[in-house]
């Protein structure tokens, strides 16, 4: 049965090493999930349960960027405070509910840099307002993504150092060893509350250090073992 216009079109991340692209399903994100990062925020850092929220999965939100490219990003509409985060982001390949952590590894495809931009002044109001955050995250062009490396081809990310300049002077350092939730536990509460399929991606959080961005800055993202991201704001 034809449509009655045409269907939105899957995204999809380029693989390290490979042709094929990797189709994204959903993309979930981990708040808070340094402790530094909680701190900087103004929230109490112990080990509290993570909480999830998501971007959009389109190519209007979803920027893949290759290795050797610098991707542009438009400066959004109705912010005057646009921040930088950087994540490691984790793509499931194998689906399913309520998995266990020893097991959460199994499911993981592969792993990539990603910038999880946000309106701070926008998610700022709307926490004074007890309203959900969708605006300061999910908007166009919020979610630049790099190659992805297949688990095989990341063997030491769990101890990875994760950086962000911005201009060439770094903002943000840390590495994945200092996340509250690690990769697994983050894999296996999500698994609680979503049933995972392939093709959900999921932003693992940001250490401390973010900040605003203006026209003209260059972001260079990286984590030690994978391709880095370069975006500059246009």
């Amino acid at each position: 049965m034809p449509y009655v216009f045409e269907p939105m079109k899957i995204v999809g991340l380029p693989i390290h090493g490979s042709d094929d692209l990797y189709p994204v399903r959903r993309v979930y994100c981990v708040g808070r999930n340094y402790a530094a990062h909680a701190r900087e925020m103004g929230f109490d850092p112990n080990r509290e349960p993570p909480f999830f929220f998501c971007k959009a999965n389109d190519a209007q939100s979803i920027v893949p960027i290759k290795a050797d490219e610098i991707a542009e990003i438009p400066y959004p509409t109705a912010t005057q405070n646009y921040h930088h985060e950087v994540e490691l982001v984790v793509a499931i390949g194998l689906g399913g509910k309520n998995i266990v952590v020893a097991d959460a590894d199994k499911h993981i495809f592969g792993y990539a840099v990603g910038l999880d931009m946000t309106r701070r002044d926008l998610q700022t109001s709307m926490k004074e307002m007890g309203r959900p955050w969708e605006i300061a995250k999910a908007f166009d062009f919020s979610a630049p993504i790099g190659e992805l490396h297949t688990v095989a081809d990341s063997q030491n990310i769990q101890a990875a150092d994760i950086v962000l300049m911005v201009n060439g002077t770094t903002r943000q350092h840390s590495n994945i060893s200092h996340l509250t939730w690690c990769v697994a536990e983050t894999i296996a509460k999500l698994s609680e509350l979503f049933e995972l399929k392939a093709g959900d991606l999921v932003f693992t959080g940001t250490p401390e250090g973010v900040g605003a961005v203006v026209k003209g800055d260059v972001m260079h993202a990286e984590i030690d073992g994978l391709s880095p991201i370069t975006v500059k704001v246009v």
